[in-house]
């Protein structure tokens, strides 16, 4: 069932919103603007109602922090407004509005403008999350890694908790592609996608295909020394794939992972950290292939072999 959040400072126009739609959408109620904006905050949310005039931070004030948090922005805001000025609906839709309902209510014009705008944010969302996929392995690709990483990388300073950046690729992908044919190529690259796929598997975990034959993933709440064995399993699953590579480099199919875990703090710099995962690639690939090597929070780095 789509939420809805309804942000109304008057209880008795909210409960009637509320009754109009309860029947088909699981709406939430804030009676201030504040409230709302942390509300809308937590994510979930398929359509905002928004009225205007609300005591201190009014609707207005209200349509533009939503429009300016990464969370929010996406989400179809609907104001509701007993104005009659076409000033005030000409402000609204500037700040990215989609519709706006006056008072007093009709039932059958709301639920109308609802379910169109619900309508069309599915499809939406729909067309975004396929434009965020990699149609070879089926998990993100670079742009929705892109998306990911900004809101989580936020989200970790704020909770100070411990984040992991895991860049991996496969070994000596090119001579493989040489040999075998970029058909045979692909299958390899869909069936590391997968296997890794197989054991990143928590709500927290994120895979995307980063370019080529390399990966990215992100992951939330562990020590360098958790994710560390976590990733040597990785690296000893695709090995027991027992893909055969092209005897005069290698027996089998393998890859090298590289990476950090660090806490980030405000004024961290993702990009940073995200050449420093990359150097511990590169390690892994000068000293023999077909090992891990990561940094700790202290950036020391620990090896597999």
């Amino acid at each position: 069932m789509e939420k809805i959040l309804i942000v109304d400072d008057s209880v008795v126009q909210a409960a009637h919103l509320k009754v109009i739609l309860e029947d088909e959408y699981d709406v939430t109620i804030a009676q201030t603007a504040e409230g709302g904006l942390r509300q809308a905050s937590s994510g979930g949310f398929s359509l905002i109602l928004l009225d205007v005039v609300m005591p201190g931070m009014d609707g207005f004030t209200l349509l533009k922090k939503l429009q300016e948090e990464i969370i929010t922005q996406s989400v179809p805001v609907i104001l509701i407004t007993s104005l009659s000025d076409v000033t005030d609906e000409q402000r609204g839709l500037i700040l990215g509005a989609v519709d706006y309902i006056t008072k007093p209510f009709n039932p059958l014009i709301v639920k109308a403008r609802v379910n169109t705008h619900i309508k069309l944010y599915r499809y939406r969302r729909q067309i975004e999350q396929q434009s965020m996929t990699d149609q070879l392995t089926g998990i993100a690709n670079r742009r929705g890694y892109e998306q990911y990483v900004f809101t989580k990388w936020k989200e970790a300073i704020r909770l100070h908790v411990p984040f992991s950046i895991c860049m991996f690729d496969i070994d000596r992908f090119k001579v493989y592609n040489d040999t075998f044919g970029h058909p045979a190529g692909d299958k390899v690259i869909a069936s590391v996608a997968q296997t890794a796929a197989a054991h990143l598997h928590r709500s927290t975990d994120f895979l995307a295909r980063y370019g080529g034959e390399e990966f990215v993933a992100i992951l939330l709440g562990d020590s360098a020394e958790q994710i560390f064995a976590y990733l040597k399993k990785i690296r000893q699953a695709v090995e027991s794939l027992h893909i055969p590579h092209d005897p005069a480099v290698a027996k089998w199919v393998t890859i090298s992972i590289g990476g950090v875990t660090i806490v980030p703090e405000m004024g961290s710099a993702y990009d940073f950290y995200l050449k420093i995962a990359d150097t511990m690639l590169y390690d892994a690939k000068r000293h023999g292939r077909n090992q891990v090597v990561w940094a700790d929070e202290q950036l020391r780095q620990l090896w597999e072999k």
